[in-house]
């Protein structure tokens, strides 16, 4: 039987079907478009989408276990129902599901709500899932690297409450443990949750020390402006994702993204090495 990488071609799902091919996993990557499809050797690929019912059905024939990413669109929440729906139908009870931290209490932000939702159709569905609630991925951060290398300020307004940035391939490694442990398993394992954290909860004036010690010049952090952070999105996206990630970035001032004790240690564990740094990360893009 087969584990199937939804959202294959993205940043956490690429490096999800190395994990497991690195693990011997027998792995089959649903993608749009399999010219874009760089794999090793052995994925099998399969063409379609999520609200490709035709191309979902073929694609859970010979599957027990589904990594279930989608991305951030106006009908993400049809297309994780979409996909559970026909996973129940094809008798595929294995899931890991990557959700948000805190997806239950900023309920005003669009993705988060609609994440929130599909964990609670999880439940009420009956699979065995691990729920994995990422925090913000510092990965993130290389879409402002200009703005830090140039203009010496680090503009994400991240507030003074602190998030717990998390590296994208300590996120997909997870990913891969939990979904080679529920797919080896003898029978379904309970749900459960897990935070993905990094090892530092960082302020917006701490991301910006960390960036000054890195380059030896000073970075000022920005502000707590999340209306002109809308407006500068708007100049490369659609004004509702815009708006979400407004609406998100307002949740980050006023609650943060904090850890819940043991996290971190959890993950330590679970990983057998130490969490990576939002420092190393700053560090390789300074080096780069």
């Amino acid at each position: 039987m087969t584990i199937l990488v939804t959202g294959a071609t993205g940043n956490i799902g690429h490096h999800v079907v190395n994990q497991l091919v690195q693990r011997g996993a027998p792995v089959r990557a649903l993608v749009r478009n399999p010219a874009k499809a760089d794999f090793p050797a052995g994925v099998d690929v399969v063409q379609g989408d999520l609200l490709d019912v035709d191309a979902l059905r073929r694609a859970f024939d010979g599957v027990s276990t589904l990594f279930l990413l989608n991305a951030v669109v106006p009908d993400e929440f049809t297309q994780a129902l979409v996909t559970l729906n026909v996973a129940r139908e094809a008798s595929v009870q294995r899931i890991v599901y990557l959700s948000v931290i805190h997806s239950d209490l900023y309920v005003n932000v669009p993705h988060f709500a609609g994440k929130f939702g599909v964990e609670r159709m999880i439940e009420r569905m009956g699979f065995a899932a691990t729920i994995l609630r990422p925090a913000y991925f510092m990965d993130n951060d290389v879409t402002i690297k200009d703005v830090v290398l140039g203009y010496g300020v680090y503009p994400m307004p991240v507030g003074g409450k602190g998030l717990a940035m998390v590296d994208a391939r300590d996120i997909a490694e997870v990913a891969a443990i939990e979904l080679v442990r529920r797919h080896d398993a003898a029978q379904p394992l309970p749900l459960e949750r897990i935070n993905l954290v990094g090892p530092d909860t960082l302020t917006g004036n701490d991301v910006a020390a960390i960036w000054s010690d890195v380059l030896g010049r000073p970075i000022a952090y920005g502000d707590d402006d999340t209306a002109g952070f809308e407006q500068n999105l708007r100049q490369f996206m659609p004004a509702w994702m815009a708006y979400d990630m407004r609406l998100m970035s307002e949740r980050f001032v006023t609650d943060g993204m904090v850890p819940e004790a043991g996290d971190v240690a959890r993950l330590t564990a679970l990983l057998g090495r130490p969490l990576r740094t939002y420092r190393a990360f700053a560090a390789a893009i300074a080096a780069a």
